[in-house]
């Protein structure tokens, strides 16, 4: 079962449409029990099928706008498989809003932290800039924190970005399994989480996912 992790450039009061800040495939052999990630290259150069070439983060813009069959979420899909020669299955869409809810829902994650971020450029809410400081070592985050970790950018590579997003995912799925979370909490769960959170996968698959977390 292929599943397309998005997240997307949205913030509090635009209406879209949104690029995805992040693309990763999750790959979960079911017959196995084992799981892998690849996270793909926002600004990676690719043939967005019926349209262009451009980056394949604007594949969910251009699903939006020309009004698409399944809006940007599909057309992110069939770039992916497309470009990948992988058939991507499902797909999960976050916004910064219900990833940062996510987290702190699980009461925060630990994080050991490599190297010191210092981003005297990261975003703020309102089209400026502050200084992220993130020392090294193992750091409890909140989700604001995480989500600031996750996608800072401009004091280290995109790779070096990613490797920290997949660090984050790793850092809740594990979290997420020392508390024993009730897979009867995940529809109270999605509930709150409201429109900052979208997937394609039936409630029932969820579950059943979530009932196998802890052997894959």
């Amino acid at each position: 079962l292929n599943i397309l992790l998005l997240g997307i450039d949205k913030r509090e009061g635009e209406q879209g449409p949104f690029r995805t800040d992040t693309m990763m495939l999750l790959s979960v052999d079911l017959s196995n029990k084992t799981a892998s990630m690849l996270s793909i290259p926002r600004d990676l150069w690719v043939s967005i099928p019926g349209y262009r070439e451009d980056r394949i983060n604007t594949a969910h813009v251009y699903g939006d706008i020309y009004d698409y069959p399944g809006g940007g979420i599909a057309l992110a899909k069939k770039t992916v498989q497309h470009n990948l020669g992988i058939p991507v299955h499902r797909a999960v869409r976050v916004s910064f809003t219900g990833f940062e809810q996510i987290i702190d829902a699980i009461g925060g994650i630990t994080i050991d932290v490599p190297e010191r971020i210092y981003d005297a450029e990261y975003p703020d809410e309102n089209y400026g800039t502050f200084v992220l400081d993130i020392p090294a070592g193992v750091q409890p985050m909140d989700g604001q924190t995480a989500l600031r970790y996750a996608r800072s950018r401009h004091s280290t590579s995109d790779y070096d970005r990613m490797a920290r997003q997949q660090q984050v995912i790793l850092a809740a799925r594990d979290k997420v399994l020392s508390l024993d979370f009730p897979v009867s909490r995940i529809p109270s769960l999605l509930d709150l989480l409201g429109e900052s959170l979208y997937t394609d996968l039936p409630l029932k698959d969820i579950i059943t996912l979530a009932e196998l977390a802890k052997d894959i």
